[in-house]
């Protein structure tokens, strides 16, 4: 069988597909490489997100370590608050006649019990005033405790 009387009709191009690449050349999207441009560059903002979310990134990491600095001189202060009562406490109770010992060697002991390192120790009377150190990494937090009768004035 031949064809030879008929013509033969090329298929369409619907137009939705004619349309599309045009409809994406006008709304921005990239083009092909200019000579400006180094080769499949796009002139476009894609990747803006990305630097955006990497700043963002930073900026948190940055804040948690902040965060966590003032986190650790917080446990350290309350530390050593905690060792100067404590030692001081023990100090008192050993002025008083309830623990056999000697006042400041009881409190440098508890002290150190506590991680910290006893400063001073002074008896007044009945009154036992300590001062501690804590050393927390890069971080020396003080504390000082008094521990006594209320009122004594020495």
């Amino acid at each position: 069988m031949c064809d030879a009387g008929r013509t033969v009709r090329r298929p369409r191009v619907a137009r939705s597909v004619r349309r599309s690449f045009s409809h994406r050349r006008a709304r921005g999207f990239a083009r092909r490489a200019s000579s400006a441009t180094p080769r499949g560059w796009r002139a476009d903002e894609s990747g803006a997100a990305t630097v955006v979310t990497v700043a963002i990134l930073g900026a948190v990491v940055a804040l948690a370590v902040a965060v966590v600095g003032v986190l650790g001189a917080s446990v350290a202060a309350q530390q050593a608050a905690n060792a100067a009562d404590a030692s001081a406490l023990a100090a008192a109770d050993a002025m008083s006649g309830a623990v056999v010992g000697d006042p400041c060697t009881l409190a440098a002991d508890l002290a150190s019990r506590h991680g910290a390192v006893l400063v001073e120790c002074s008896i007044d009377g009945p009154v036992a005033i300590v001062s501690v150190v804590v050393a927390g990494g890069p971080l020396r937090t003080s504390a000082s405790a008094r521990a006594g009768p209320p009122g004594w004035s020495g």
